[in-house]
Protein backbone atom coordinates (compact mmCIF):
# COMPACT_ATOMS: atom_id res chain seq x y z
CA UNK A 1 0.00 0.00 0.00
CA UNK A 2 2.88 2.36 0.74
CA UNK A 3 3.83 2.56 -2.94
CA UNK A 4 0.39 3.92 -3.74
CA UNK A 5 0.10 6.50 -0.96
CA UNK A 6 1.46 9.15 -3.34
CA UNK A 7 -1.36 8.63 -5.85
CA UNK A 8 -4.21 9.16 -3.40
CA UNK A 9 -3.66 12.94 -3.34
CA UNK A 10 -2.15 15.06 -6.09
CA UNK A 11 -1.14 17.87 -3.70
CA UNK A 12 2.53 17.68 -2.90
CA UNK A 13 3.48 17.99 0.75
CA UNK A 14 5.25 21.20 1.70
CA UNK A 15 8.79 21.33 0.38
CA UNK A 16 11.42 23.84 1.43
CA UNK A 17 12.99 25.24 -1.72
CA UNK A 18 16.36 26.94 -2.05
CA UNK A 19 19.17 27.79 -4.43
CA UNK A 20 22.63 26.62 -3.33
CA UNK A 21 24.83 29.73 -3.62
CA UNK A 22 27.17 31.69 -1.38
CA UNK A 23 25.04 34.59 -0.16
CA UNK A 24 26.59 35.42 3.21
CA UNK A 25 25.29 38.62 4.71
CA UNK A 26 22.12 38.82 2.65
CA UNK A 27 18.64 38.64 4.23
CA UNK A 28 17.31 35.09 4.13
CA UNK A 29 14.14 33.82 2.45
CA UNK A 30 12.54 30.53 3.47
CA UNK A 31 10.10 29.40 0.78
CA UNK A 32 7.78 26.41 1.21
CA UNK A 33 5.43 25.18 -1.52
CA UNK A 34 2.34 22.98 -1.54
CA UNK A 35 0.14 21.60 -4.29
CA UNK A 36 0.51 21.30 -8.03
CA UNK A 37 3.48 21.73 -10.37
CA UNK A 38 2.24 25.22 -11.20
CA UNK A 39 2.74 26.27 -7.58
CA UNK A 40 6.31 25.03 -7.59
CA UNK A 41 6.95 26.89 -10.86
CA UNK A 42 5.45 30.03 -9.29
CA UNK A 43 7.79 29.67 -6.31
CA UNK A 44 10.72 29.88 -8.74
CA UNK A 45 9.30 33.16 -10.04
CA UNK A 46 8.98 34.52 -6.49
CA UNK A 47 12.57 33.46 -5.74
CA UNK A 48 13.75 35.30 -8.85
CA UNK A 49 11.95 38.50 -7.83
CA UNK A 50 13.39 38.37 -4.32
CA UNK A 51 16.87 37.43 -5.53
CA UNK A 52 16.82 40.64 -7.56
CA UNK A 53 15.73 42.34 -4.33
CA UNK A 54 18.84 41.15 -2.51
CA UNK A 55 17.58 38.00 -0.78
CA UNK A 56 19.27 34.63 -0.42
CA UNK A 57 17.38 31.40 0.29
CA UNK A 58 17.66 29.05 3.24
CA UNK A 59 16.31 25.61 4.16
CA UNK A 60 16.16 26.47 7.86
CA UNK A 61 13.18 28.67 8.70
CA UNK A 62 14.74 29.47 12.08
CA UNK A 63 17.42 31.58 10.34
CA UNK A 64 15.00 33.25 7.91
CA UNK A 65 14.12 36.94 7.80
CA UNK A 66 11.12 36.24 5.57
CA UNK A 67 8.99 33.09 5.36
CA UNK A 68 6.65 32.58 2.42
CA UNK A 69 4.26 29.65 2.06
CA UNK A 70 2.96 29.07 -1.47
CA UNK A 71 -0.43 27.48 -0.95
CA UNK A 72 -2.95 25.15 -2.52
CA UNK A 73 -6.72 25.54 -2.14
CA UNK A 74 -7.89 22.63 -4.28
CA UNK A 75 -9.06 20.58 -1.27
CA UNK A 76 -9.69 21.18 2.39
CA UNK A 77 -6.93 18.86 3.64
CA UNK A 78 -4.36 20.87 1.67
CA UNK A 79 -5.56 24.05 3.37
CA UNK A 80 -5.45 22.43 6.81
CA UNK A 81 -1.81 21.41 6.30
CA UNK A 82 -0.98 25.01 5.43
CA UNK A 83 -2.81 26.39 8.47
CA UNK A 84 -0.87 24.08 10.76
CA UNK A 85 2.39 25.10 9.14
CA UNK A 86 1.58 28.79 9.53
CA UNK A 87 0.86 28.17 13.21
CA UNK A 88 4.33 26.61 13.54
CA UNK A 89 5.92 29.64 11.90
CA UNK A 90 3.99 32.05 14.11
CA UNK A 91 5.50 30.32 17.15
CA UNK A 92 8.96 30.88 15.65
CA UNK A 93 8.18 34.58 15.50
CA UNK A 94 8.26 34.74 19.30
CA UNK A 95 12.01 34.18 19.10
CA UNK A 96 12.40 36.61 16.20
CA UNK A 97 9.87 39.48 16.37
CA UNK A 98 11.28 40.98 13.14
CA UNK A 99 10.39 37.85 11.18
CA UNK A 100 7.89 38.48 8.36
CA UNK A 101 5.50 35.67 7.41
CA UNK A 102 3.59 35.68 4.14
CA UNK A 103 1.14 33.45 2.35
CA UNK A 104 1.16 33.21 -1.45
CA UNK A 105 -0.93 31.58 -4.12
CA UNK A 106 -4.38 30.08 -4.31
CA UNK A 107 -5.23 29.99 -0.61
CA UNK A 108 -4.14 33.63 -0.30
CA UNK A 109 -6.45 34.54 -3.18
CA UNK A 110 -9.36 32.62 -1.65
CA UNK A 111 -9.13 33.92 1.93
CA UNK A 112 -7.60 37.35 1.21
CA UNK A 113 -7.52 39.65 4.26
CA UNK A 114 -8.99 37.00 6.57
CA UNK A 115 -5.43 35.78 7.17
CA UNK A 116 -4.45 39.20 8.50
CA UNK A 117 -7.56 40.36 10.28
CA UNK A 118 -9.26 37.28 11.73
CA UNK A 119 -6.57 34.66 12.04
CA UNK A 120 -3.56 36.97 12.45
CA UNK A 121 -1.28 34.21 11.16
CA UNK A 122 0.64 36.26 8.62
CA UNK A 123 1.94 39.72 7.77
CA UNK A 124 1.63 39.55 3.97
CA UNK A 125 -1.00 38.07 1.63
CA UNK A 126 -0.16 37.81 -2.08
CA UNK A 127 -2.29 36.32 -4.86
CA UNK A 128 -0.86 34.45 -7.88
CA UNK A 129 -0.90 37.50 -10.15
CA UNK A 130 0.73 39.95 -7.70
CA UNK A 131 4.20 38.51 -7.16
CA UNK A 132 5.89 41.52 -8.75
CA UNK A 133 4.51 43.59 -5.86
CA UNK A 134 6.21 41.50 -3.16
CA UNK A 135 9.14 43.94 -2.57
CA UNK A 136 6.66 46.78 -1.96
CA UNK A 137 4.56 44.59 0.32
CA UNK A 138 7.64 43.62 2.32
CA UNK A 139 8.43 47.30 2.86
CA UNK A 140 4.89 47.93 4.06
CA UNK A 141 4.97 44.94 6.42
CA UNK A 142 8.31 46.09 7.87
CA UNK A 143 6.62 49.40 8.72
CA UNK A 144 3.75 47.58 10.42
CA UNK A 145 1.21 48.29 7.70
CA UNK A 146 -1.33 45.92 6.18
CA UNK A 147 0.30 44.27 3.17
CA UNK A 148 -2.20 42.63 0.79
CA UNK A 149 -2.38 42.33 -2.97
CA UNK A 150 -4.76 39.74 -4.38
CA UNK A 151 -5.75 41.55 -7.56
CA UNK A 152 -6.19 39.10 -10.43
CA UNK A 153 -4.87 40.08 -13.83
CA UNK A 154 -5.97 39.35 -17.39
CA UNK A 155 -2.46 39.96 -18.75
CA UNK A 156 0.13 38.78 -16.22
CA UNK A 157 2.15 35.75 -17.34
CA UNK A 158 5.59 36.65 -15.82
CA UNK A 159 6.99 35.98 -19.30
CA UNK A 160 9.91 38.39 -18.79
CA UNK A 161 11.05 36.88 -15.48
CA UNK A 162 13.69 34.16 -15.59
CA UNK A 163 12.77 31.70 -12.82
CA UNK A 164 15.39 30.76 -10.23
CA UNK A 165 15.59 26.95 -10.45
CA UNK A 166 15.17 25.96 -6.81
CA UNK A 167 16.57 22.65 -5.53
CA UNK A 168 17.20 21.80 -9.16
CA UNK A 169 18.91 18.64 -10.33
CA UNK A 170 20.13 20.70 -13.28
CA UNK A 171 18.39 18.32 -15.66
CA UNK A 172 14.61 18.85 -15.51
CA UNK A 173 12.64 22.10 -15.34
CA UNK A 174 9.11 23.48 -15.57
CA UNK A 175 8.07 26.16 -18.06
CA UNK A 176 4.73 27.86 -17.50
CA UNK A 177 3.07 28.47 -20.88
CA UNK A 178 -0.21 29.93 -19.62
CA UNK A 179 -2.03 30.98 -16.46
CA UNK A 180 -5.57 30.81 -15.14
CA UNK A 181 -8.52 28.77 -16.36
CA UNK A 182 -11.77 29.51 -18.19
CA UNK A 183 -13.31 26.09 -17.50
CA UNK A 184 -15.88 26.38 -14.75
CA UNK A 185 -15.88 22.83 -13.43
CA UNK A 186 -18.43 22.91 -10.64
CA UNK A 187 -16.10 21.42 -8.02
CA UNK A 188 -13.02 23.55 -8.76
CA UNK A 189 -11.74 26.80 -7.23
CA UNK A 190 -8.98 27.42 -9.78
CA UNK A 191 -10.90 29.96 -11.94
CA UNK A 192 -11.52 31.98 -8.75
CA UNK A 193 -7.99 31.71 -7.34
CA UNK A 194 -5.96 31.97 -10.57
CA UNK A 195 -8.24 34.09 -12.72
CA UNK A 196 -8.96 34.13 -16.44
CA UNK A 197 -7.03 31.96 -18.84
CA UNK A 198 -4.27 33.70 -20.77
CA UNK A 199 -1.47 32.28 -22.85
CA UNK A 200 2.15 33.36 -22.91
CA UNK A 201 4.04 34.67 -25.95
CA UNK A 202 5.53 31.61 -27.70
CA UNK A 203 8.81 33.44 -28.38
CA UNK A 204 9.39 33.90 -24.64
CA UNK A 205 8.63 30.21 -24.06
CA UNK A 206 11.10 29.14 -26.75
CA UNK A 207 13.74 31.51 -25.39
CA UNK A 208 13.36 30.02 -21.91
CA UNK A 209 13.57 26.47 -23.25
CA UNK A 210 16.67 27.26 -25.34
CA UNK A 211 18.34 28.91 -22.37
CA UNK A 212 17.66 25.86 -20.21
CA UNK A 213 19.10 23.52 -22.83
CA UNK A 214 22.24 25.65 -23.18
CA UNK A 215 22.65 25.49 -19.39
CA UNK A 216 22.59 21.69 -19.45
CA UNK A 217 18.93 20.93 -18.80
CA UNK A 218 17.65 18.00 -20.81
CA UNK A 219 13.92 17.94 -20.06
CA UNK A 220 11.25 20.62 -19.86
CA UNK A 221 7.63 20.23 -18.80
CA UNK A 222 5.22 22.75 -20.33
CA UNK A 223 2.67 23.72 -17.69
CA UNK A 224 -0.86 25.06 -17.80
CA UNK A 225 -4.18 24.39 -16.12
CA UNK A 226 -5.37 23.30 -19.57
CA UNK A 227 -2.50 23.24 -22.07
CA UNK A 228 -4.73 22.11 -24.95
CA UNK A 229 -6.47 25.48 -24.98
CA UNK A 230 -3.20 27.39 -25.37
CA UNK A 231 -3.49 29.96 -28.17
CA UNK A 232 -1.51 33.07 -29.07
CA UNK A 233 -2.06 35.68 -31.77
CA UNK A 234 -0.47 38.92 -30.67
CA UNK A 235 -2.01 38.37 -27.25
CA UNK A 236 -2.96 35.54 -24.94
CA UNK A 237 -6.68 36.06 -24.27
CA UNK A 238 -9.08 33.99 -26.36
CA UNK A 239 -11.45 36.91 -26.83
CA UNK A 240 -8.72 38.85 -28.65
CA UNK A 241 -7.96 36.10 -31.18
CA UNK A 242 -10.68 36.95 -33.79
CA UNK A 243 -9.54 40.58 -34.01
CA UNK A 244 -5.89 39.47 -34.31
CA UNK A 245 -6.77 37.08 -37.13
CA UNK A 246 -8.68 39.89 -38.90
CA UNK A 247 -5.44 41.87 -38.82
CA UNK A 248 -3.63 39.03 -40.57
CA UNK A 249 -1.81 37.74 -37.51
CA UNK A 250 -1.20 33.99 -37.32
CA UNK A 251 -2.45 32.11 -34.28
CA UNK A 252 -0.12 29.65 -32.56
CA UNK A 253 -1.89 26.57 -31.18
CA UNK A 254 -0.61 24.20 -28.52
CA UNK A 255 0.26 21.60 -31.15
CA UNK A 256 2.39 24.18 -32.98
CA UNK A 257 4.05 25.36 -29.76
CA UNK A 258 4.82 21.77 -28.79
CA UNK A 259 6.47 21.19 -32.16
CA UNK A 260 8.54 24.36 -31.89
CA UNK A 261 9.89 23.35 -28.49
CA UNK A 262 10.66 19.83 -29.72
CA UNK A 263 12.65 21.29 -32.61
CA UNK A 264 15.06 23.13 -30.29
CA UNK A 265 17.21 19.99 -30.02
CA UNK A 266 16.63 16.27 -30.26
CA UNK A 267 18.32 15.83 -26.86
CA UNK A 268 15.78 18.10 -25.16
CA UNK A 269 12.93 15.97 -23.87
CA UNK A 270 9.50 17.60 -23.76
CA UNK A 271 6.59 16.77 -21.46
CA UNK A 272 3.40 18.71 -20.74
CA UNK A 273 0.57 18.89 -18.23
CA UNK A 274 -2.38 19.08 -17.92
CA UNK A 275 -4.74 18.13 -20.76
CA UNK A 276 -8.49 18.59 -20.78
CA UNK A 277 -10.33 15.85 -22.72
CA UNK A 278 -12.77 18.29 -24.31
CA UNK A 279 -9.92 20.33 -25.84
CA UNK A 280 -7.37 17.66 -26.80
CA UNK A 281 -7.00 17.50 -30.59
CA UNK A 282 -5.51 14.87 -32.86
CA UNK A 283 -3.04 17.54 -34.03
CA UNK A 284 -1.28 17.30 -30.67
CA UNK A 285 -1.15 13.51 -30.89
CA UNK A 286 0.34 13.57 -34.39
CA UNK A 287 3.04 16.03 -33.26
CA UNK A 288 3.85 13.70 -30.38
CA UNK A 289 4.14 10.80 -32.79
CA UNK A 290 6.41 12.81 -35.11
CA UNK A 291 9.08 13.66 -32.54
CA UNK A 292 10.90 11.03 -30.50
CA UNK A 293 11.93 13.63 -27.90
CA UNK A 294 8.30 14.40 -27.01
CA UNK A 295 7.60 11.93 -24.23
CA UNK A 296 4.84 9.44 -24.85
CA UNK A 297 2.83 10.14 -21.73
CA UNK A 298 -0.48 11.99 -21.41
CA UNK A 299 -2.23 13.01 -18.22
CA UNK A 300 -5.92 13.05 -19.17
CA UNK A 301 -8.12 13.60 -16.09
CA UNK A 302 -11.53 11.94 -16.31
CA UNK A 303 -12.81 12.62 -12.74
CA UNK A 304 -15.77 10.22 -13.15
CA UNK A 305 -16.85 7.39 -15.45
CA UNK A 306 -20.50 8.44 -15.26
CA UNK A 307 -21.83 10.86 -17.89
CA UNK A 308 -24.47 12.02 -15.41
CA UNK A 309 -21.82 12.96 -12.84
CA UNK A 310 -19.64 14.54 -15.52
CA UNK A 311 -22.54 16.80 -16.45
CA UNK A 312 -23.01 17.81 -12.82
CA UNK A 313 -19.28 18.51 -12.67
CA UNK A 314 -19.64 20.70 -15.81
CA UNK A 315 -16.69 18.91 -17.41
CA UNK A 316 -17.89 19.53 -20.96
CA UNK A 317 -17.70 15.93 -22.20
CA UNK A 318 -19.46 12.60 -21.78
CA UNK A 319 -18.01 9.19 -20.99
CA UNK A 320 -18.37 8.29 -24.67
CA UNK A 321 -16.43 11.36 -25.80
CA UNK A 322 -13.69 10.62 -23.29
CA UNK A 323 -13.47 7.05 -24.55
CA UNK A 324 -13.11 8.38 -28.11
CA UNK A 325 -10.11 10.46 -26.99
CA UNK A 326 -8.51 7.40 -25.39
CA UNK A 327 -9.04 5.41 -28.59
CA UNK A 328 -7.40 8.22 -30.60
CA UNK A 329 -4.37 8.14 -28.30
CA UNK A 330 -4.09 4.36 -28.58
CA UNK A 331 -4.34 4.53 -32.39
CA UNK A 332 -1.88 7.38 -32.99
CA UNK A 333 0.46 6.66 -30.05
CA UNK A 334 0.24 2.90 -29.36
CA UNK A 335 3.01 2.99 -26.72
CA UNK A 336 1.71 6.06 -24.87
CA UNK A 337 1.32 5.97 -21.11
CA UNK A 338 -1.97 7.44 -19.88
CA UNK A 339 -2.70 8.73 -16.38
CA UNK A 340 -5.80 10.32 -14.89
CA UNK A 341 -7.47 12.15 -11.99
CA UNK A 342 -10.44 10.51 -10.28
CA UNK A 343 -12.87 11.89 -7.69
CA UNK A 344 -15.12 9.62 -5.64
CA UNK A 345 -18.25 10.67 -3.79
CA UNK A 346 -19.23 13.73 -5.80
CA UNK A 347 -22.70 15.14 -5.12
CA UNK A 348 -25.51 12.56 -5.69
CA UNK A 349 -23.06 9.86 -6.84
CA UNK A 350 -24.80 6.48 -6.72
CA UNK A 351 -23.28 3.01 -6.56
CA UNK A 352 -24.07 2.71 -10.26
CA UNK A 353 -22.10 5.90 -10.96
CA UNK A 354 -19.22 4.56 -8.87
CA UNK A 355 -19.21 1.25 -10.74
CA UNK A 356 -19.11 3.24 -13.99
CA UNK A 357 -15.90 4.87 -12.79
CA UNK A 358 -14.35 1.51 -11.94
CA UNK A 359 -15.32 0.06 -15.31
CA UNK A 360 -13.88 3.06 -17.17
CA UNK A 361 -10.60 2.73 -15.28
CA UNK A 362 -10.27 -0.88 -16.34
CA UNK A 363 -11.29 -0.10 -19.93
CA UNK A 364 -8.84 2.82 -20.20
CA UNK A 365 -6.12 0.70 -18.57
CA UNK A 366 -4.46 3.64 -16.81
CA UNK A 367 -0.78 3.48 -15.98
CA UNK A 368 -1.29 5.75 -12.98
CA UNK A 369 -3.96 7.90 -11.32
CA UNK A 370 -4.27 10.68 -8.78
CA UNK A 371 -7.23 9.62 -6.65
CA UNK A 372 -9.13 11.43 -3.91
CA UNK A 373 -12.61 11.76 -2.46
CA UNK A 374 -14.71 14.86 -3.06
CA UNK A 375 -14.03 17.87 -0.85
CA UNK A 376 -16.53 20.71 -1.18
CA UNK A 377 -14.82 24.05 -1.81
CA UNK A 378 -16.37 27.42 -0.91
CA UNK A 379 -17.87 29.59 -3.65
CA UNK A 380 -17.79 26.89 -6.32
CA UNK A 381 -20.92 26.09 -8.30
CA UNK A 382 -21.17 22.72 -6.53
CA UNK A 383 -21.13 24.44 -3.14
CA UNK A 384 -23.79 26.94 -4.24
CA UNK A 385 -26.10 24.72 -6.27
CA UNK A 386 -25.56 21.09 -5.21
CA UNK A 387 -25.68 19.19 -1.95
CA UNK A 388 -22.61 17.38 -0.67
CA UNK A 389 -24.79 14.41 0.26
CA UNK A 390 -22.44 11.42 0.19
CA UNK A 391 -21.30 10.38 3.69
CA UNK A 392 -17.53 10.55 4.21
CA UNK A 393 -17.38 6.85 5.06
CA UNK A 394 -18.94 6.04 1.68
CA UNK A 395 -16.58 8.43 -0.11
CA UNK A 396 -13.58 6.76 1.53
CA UNK A 397 -14.84 3.25 0.84
CA UNK A 398 -15.31 4.10 -2.83
CA UNK A 399 -11.87 5.71 -2.90
CA UNK A 400 -10.35 2.54 -1.45
CA UNK A 401 -11.99 0.52 -4.22
CA UNK A 402 -10.67 2.91 -6.86
CA UNK A 403 -7.17 2.61 -5.37
CA UNK A 404 -7.33 -1.19 -5.46
CA UNK A 405 -8.28 -1.15 -9.14
CA UNK A 406 -5.46 1.26 -9.95
CA UNK A 407 -2.94 -0.80 -7.98
CA UNK A 408 -3.74 -3.82 -10.14
CA UNK A 409 -3.64 -1.77 -13.35
CA UNK A 410 -0.33 -0.13 -12.48
CA UNK A 411 1.31 -3.43 -11.59
CA UNK A 412 0.10 -4.97 -14.85
CA UNK A 413 1.22 -1.99 -16.93
CA UNK A 414 4.66 -1.95 -15.32
CA UNK A 415 5.19 -5.58 -16.31
CA UNK A 416 4.50 -4.78 -19.98
CA UNK A 417 7.81 -2.88 -20.03
CA UNK A 418 9.88 -5.93 -19.07
CA UNK A 419 12.44 -7.41 -21.48
CA UNK A 420 12.71 -4.18 -23.44
CA UNK A 421 15.30 -1.43 -23.84
CA UNK A 422 14.24 1.99 -22.56
CA UNK A 423 15.88 5.36 -23.17
CA UNK A 424 16.24 6.89 -19.73
CA UNK A 425 17.30 10.41 -18.74
CA UNK A 426 19.37 10.15 -15.55
CA UNK A 427 17.93 12.55 -12.96
CA UNK A 428 19.26 11.47 -9.56
CA UNK A 429 20.58 8.65 -7.42
CA UNK A 430 18.09 5.98 -6.50
CA UNK A 431 16.37 6.62 -3.17
CA UNK A 432 17.16 3.07 -2.08
CA UNK A 433 20.78 2.76 -3.20
CA UNK A 434 23.50 5.31 -3.91
CA UNK A 435 25.03 2.74 -6.28
CA UNK A 436 22.07 3.05 -8.66
CA UNK A 437 20.86 5.82 -10.94
CA UNK A 438 17.19 6.72 -11.30
CA UNK A 439 15.43 8.33 -14.22
CA UNK A 440 12.23 8.02 -16.20
CA UNK A 441 11.42 6.48 -19.51
CA UNK A 442 9.24 8.16 -22.12
CA UNK A 443 6.08 6.83 -20.43
CA UNK A 444 7.09 8.53 -17.14
CA UNK A 445 7.90 5.28 -15.31
CA UNK A 446 10.91 5.35 -12.96
CA UNK A 447 13.82 3.15 -14.07
CA UNK A 448 16.77 2.28 -11.80
CA UNK A 449 20.06 0.72 -12.86
CA UNK A 450 23.76 0.51 -11.77
CA UNK A 451 25.69 3.77 -12.15
CA UNK A 452 28.76 2.61 -14.02
CA UNK A 453 30.52 5.54 -15.75
CA UNK A 454 27.33 7.51 -16.40
CA UNK A 455 26.38 10.80 -14.78
CA UNK A 456 23.30 12.92 -14.08
CA UNK A 457 22.03 14.46 -17.31
CA UNK A 458 23.19 11.58 -19.49
CA UNK A 459 20.82 9.48 -21.54
CA UNK A 460 21.15 5.73 -21.03
CA UNK A 461 19.71 2.79 -22.92
CA UNK A 462 18.55 0.46 -20.17
CA UNK A 463 17.60 -3.17 -20.68
CA UNK A 464 14.83 -3.88 -18.15
CA UNK A 465 14.39 -7.41 -16.85
CA UNK A 466 13.00 -6.83 -13.33
CA UNK A 467 10.35 -4.63 -11.76
CA UNK A 468 8.48 -3.78 -8.59
CA UNK A 469 4.84 -2.71 -8.76
CA UNK A 470 5.79 0.79 -9.91
CA UNK A 471 9.50 0.78 -10.79
CA UNK A 472 11.55 -0.80 -13.58
CA UNK A 473 14.98 -2.30 -12.83
CA UNK A 474 17.68 -3.05 -15.38
CA UNK A 475 21.20 -2.31 -16.61
CA UNK A 476 22.68 0.12 -19.11
CA UNK A 477 23.54 -1.33 -22.52
CA UNK A 478 25.22 0.12 -25.60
Amino acid sequence: MEEFEKIIDESRQGEALMLEVNDAGKPKLYLESYGCQMNFADSEIVASILKDGGYATTKDFNEADVIFVNTCAIRDNAEQRVRQRLTDFKKAKKNNPELIIGVLGCMAERLKEKFLEEEKLVDIVVGPDAYRDIPNLLSRAEEGQKAVNVILSKEETYADITPVRLDSNGVTAYISIMRGCDNMCSFCVVPFTRGRERSRDPESILAEAKDLFEKGYREVTLLGQNVDSYIWAGGGLKKDIPAALDKGLKATSFAELLEMVAQIHSDLRVRYSTSNPKDMTDDVLYVMAKYENICKNIHLPVQSGSSRILELMNRGYTREYYEERILAIRKILPDCGISSDIITGFCTETEEDHQATLSLMEWADYDFSFMFFYSERPNTAAERKLTDDIPELVKKRRLAEVIEVQKALSEKKTKTHLNKTHRVLIERSSKRSDQMWAGRNSQNIVVVFPKGDLKIGDYANVWVDECTKTTLIGKAVN
